[in-house]
């Protein structure tokens, strides 16, 4: 008995959460889970953060390349890294 009023309690407590919010994107995935669809991660991020990829894709495909090194170094000098 103490487990389902254990898993009653935490019903209670999403569907709280639930009502709360005004978060479409959370209502979104709510909805996928509850339903067992999947959720693409794809979907759930940006038009610019889309944008940003492809266009890393892209320069990648041409061998627009930079190494790990030059990248560390940019990092660590754009934000006072020692």
């Amino acid at each position: 008995m103490r487990i389902n009023m254990n898993i009653q309690s935490k019903k209670l407590e999403l569907v709280q959460l639930i009502l709360n919010t005004e978060k479409p994107s959370v209502l979104a995935r709510a909805e996928s889970v509850l339903k067992g669809k999947a959720v693409d991660w794809w979907d759930e991020i940006s038009p610019e953060e889309r944008e940003a990829i492809e266009k890393g894709l892209s320069e990648a495909d041409k061998g627009e390349l930079m190494p790990l090194e030059e990248v560390i170094k940019e990092i660590k000098a754009k934000y006072k890294f020692d």
